[in-house]
């Protein structure tokens, strides 16, 4: 069997941390989400990959090569056109086997959730069903037993809170109903449509509820929470160096040629990449990912955040439940709010739209290369864009596009004593 993984996509919704790189290539603890995922199609004895790119594909390639490296083996193909998951998968017909698994680039799973859907046997398409609370922002799918009766995209009304995971096994059929299939409302070739056609024609299509790890990485408090499943698991490991007076519970990461240096606390699970330095005198708290080469220095304090690689966060600063791009520096005493007054759940905009995050805790989205000056205050659910610089002493009340440079001029008045 082989595995069709799409990873064409953008990210538009993770924007600004998805301008320069897929949302597939964003990373967690040291590797891409994609790695991620191919690490689990590979603990289930499936080697053979073809991965459907697209967005940023180049640097896919020049990542994951041929898979050798990884203990797989990859082909590509690229839509051109991102015309949706139906066109996605058609794309991979000539190379895919009797039986294949289908995969989206952008949810973390694991072993166990593969297992589940590839136990069942027989059937034309098998789709990998979890129950979740509000099922209204995916698709939903309706039983009879096992059997699907229907799938309804994001229902206004409650239908079934089996969401639709995205994680299939389709046999060779599937093909032709995607030829069958017409544009969505979306303007897009869907496969859940092509499901539709399969269970119109009386084929067995079945649905089985998973009980490993489905993490869907679709906005940003989403990222934050995938972060959090995948560090919960993450194994005590020290390759670099931890100096006297360092206080550590529970596990971390620390990679090759970091230092993490006296007066520094760390409550774990936490990762930390390749030559970063930490501290002195900081407070790293729990779910906090570090890339390489980053600077997390004196009296900063992280909580529940992504920072990515030559990011530097060196002095007098607070930075939680955030994302923050590669190569961005913050000077000191920046802030980041992450709780509102109120304590009403955050909003951040989405794709122009204000959505209600429904988190009491949200910070914020930072692109890659953004510098702040002194005494900046970020306040929560806000977002700023790539290439941008904020001047010292300014509170960021709304979104920053990129390539901007924010100033707050002081009125001077000067007077003799």
């Amino acid at each position: 069997m082989k595995a069709v993984i799409l990873a064409a996509g953008r990210g538009t919704r993770l924007q600004p941390v998805t301008l320069d790189k897929s949302k597939c290539m964003l990373p967690i603890a040291g590797k891409p989400i994609l790695e991620h995922i191919i690490n689990a199609v590979k603990e289930v004895k499936i080697k053979d990959i073809i991965l459907i790119i697209g967005y940023k594909k180049d640097k896919i390639k020049d990542y994951f090569k041929d898979g050798s490296g990884i203990g797989v083996n990859i082909e590509y193909i690229t839509q051109e056109e991102r015309l949706g998951t139906a066109h996605a998968i058609g794309l991979a017909e000539s190379r895919a086997d009797e039986k294949t698994l289908v995969l989206n680039g952008d949810t973390i799973i694991s072993k166990r959730s593969l297992e589940d859907v590839l136990d069942v046997k027989d059937s034309t398409a098998t789709l990998g069903l979890k129950r979740i609370d509000d099922p209204r922002s995916y698709g939903v799918v309706k039983l009879d037993g096992n059997r699907v009766k229907c799938i309804v995209e994001k229902p206004a009304e409650f239908v079934s809170d089996l969401a639709n995971t995205g994680i299939y096994v389709f046999s060779s059929k599937i093909f032709d109903a995607i030829k069958r299939t017409g544009r969505s409302k979306r303007g897009e070739y869907e496969i859940t449509d092509s499901i539709e056609i399969l269970v119109k024609d009386g084929e067995d299509v079945r649905g089985i509820e998973i009980g490993g790890l489905w993490s869907d990485i679709g906005n940003p408090w989403n990222y934050l929470d995938s972060n959090q499943a995948i560090l919960k698991n993450i194994k005590n490991e020290i390759h670099g160096q931890i100096e006297d007076f360092v206080k550590i519970n529970g596990n971390i990461h620390l990679g090759h040629n970091s230092v993490i240096k006296s007066g520094t606390y760390i409550e774990g699970p936490a990762y930390i990449g390749d030559n970063t330095m930490v501290g002195p005198n900081t407070y790293i708290r729990s779910f906090t990912s570090i890339g390489d080469r980053c600077h997390i220095g004196n009296a900063v304090e992280l909580k529940n955040s992504i920072i990515m690689d030559h990011t530097n966060v060196p002095h007098l600063s607070y930075v939680g439940d955030s994302i923050i791009g590669s190569h961005c520096n913050f000077g000191a005493g920046t802030l980041v709010g992450n709780l509102r007054l109120d304590e009403k759940s955050i909003k951040m905009r989405i794709k122009g739209e204000l959505m209600d995050t429904g988190r009491r805790k949200m910070g914020c989205v930072v692109g890659d290369n953004v510098k702040t000056g002194l005494n900046v205050m970020i306040n929560s659910g806000r977002k700023i864009g790539s290439n941008s610089m904020i001047g010292p002493g300014v509170i960021i009340y709304s979104d920053v596009p990129e390539n901007s440079f924010v100033l707050q001029r002081q009125m001077l008045e000067t007077k003799s004593k």
